[in-house]
């Protein structure tokens, strides 16, 4: 009977090593929440290569880059020998994956777009690739627990808020603002911040200084290039000066965020960015909150 359980065990032990044998072991990820989810689940290690909209975690930083997602090159990937190439419908261009398909290099289009069901797709497909479903369905019930939270957060502070008029605004390399628009993740992370987006196209679309003026936001996001914090905001409205004629310059309310949470769909960072979005938006509530602790101590 015992060597009947040793040899059921042993069976065991062999099946998981030819099924962790079958999954792809080097990685090469474009789309920076896909590249955080990976390592979320485990399998930085497995990455060989990343595009350069994955910057965090920073030890990232030390991996080859492959460029930009929507600008591949085949050759440079080629030559880091994937097993898997890990991207959105974004990533590209065609050629490109047909030639890297042909090579045998398997290609896994993930969702980018910002809804729930995407991001559980998502973890459940990247949990199937390494291994590792029972850790993606606990991130994934993590994740939603933090965004119930959020979401009854903003309820409760809207009972007695309104809801502040938000423009979000995106600078590619230093080029023309683009103004975020429906459909987008950026205008998703507004509206469960509590805000109300101003625009009514849909997508990234260039906007001018006499629309931006017209708007008149109470609060401007700003998701640009390599600077950050303070220089970035400085920069944005030296070079964008009408912007200090609206309600959100004249009050100081310029909020500068990573354009990289914006890439790939939903991210690992993305609750906390709605906390920060939340509190500049609300900072009346946040001060009532922290006299209410103060007054139970």
């Amino acid at each position: 009977m015992r060597i009947k359980s040793l040899l059921a065990c042993a069976g065991v032990l062999l099946s998981q090593m030819v099924v962790a044998d079958a999954l792809p072991q080097r990685w090469v990820s474009a789309g920076g929440a896909f590249s955080e989810w990976v390592v979320a689940l485990g399998g930085e290690s497995k990455l060989v290569g990343v595009d350069s909209t994955s910057q965090y975690p920073r030890s990232l930083h030390s991996l080859p880059g492959i460029g930009y997602q929507r600008a591949l090159a085949a050759e440079g990937i080629l030559a880091l020998k994937p097993d898997i190439l890990v991207g959105s419908a974004e990533m590209g261009p065609p050629p490109v994956l047909a030639q890297l398909k042909a090579a045998g290099v398997r290609i896994e289009l993930l969702s980018a777009k910002a809804d729930v069901p995407s991001l559980q797709h998502n973890l459940t497909e990247l949990g199937q690739l390494l291994g590792k479903p029972d850790q993606a369905q606990a991130l994934m019930a993590g994740y939603q627990q933090r965004l119930d939270s959020q979401a009854a957060w903003v309820k409760q502070v809207q009972q007695q808020n309104p809801a502040p008029r938000v423009l979000m605004l995106l600078s590619h390399s230093g080029g023309n603002l683009q103004a975020a628009g429906k459909d987008t993740l950026a205008a998703w992370m507004i509206a469960q911040a509590g805000g109300q987006n101003l625009t009514e196209h849909s997508g990234y679309k260039p906007v001018s200084n006499e629309a931006m003026l017209a708007l008149d936001p109470q609060v401007i996001i700003f998701a640009g290039g390599r600077l950050e914090g303070d220089a970035a905001r400085a920069a944005l409205l030296e070079q964008n000066p009408i912007l200090a004629q609206t309600r959100a310059g004249r009050e100081g309310r310029v909020l500068v965020i990573d354009p990289t949470l914006l890439v790939g769909g939903l991210g690992p960072r993305i609750p906390d960015a709605l906390g920060t979005l939340s509190k500049a938006f609300y900072p009346s509530a946040q001060i009532a909150q922290l006299q209410k602790t103060e007054n139970n101590r």
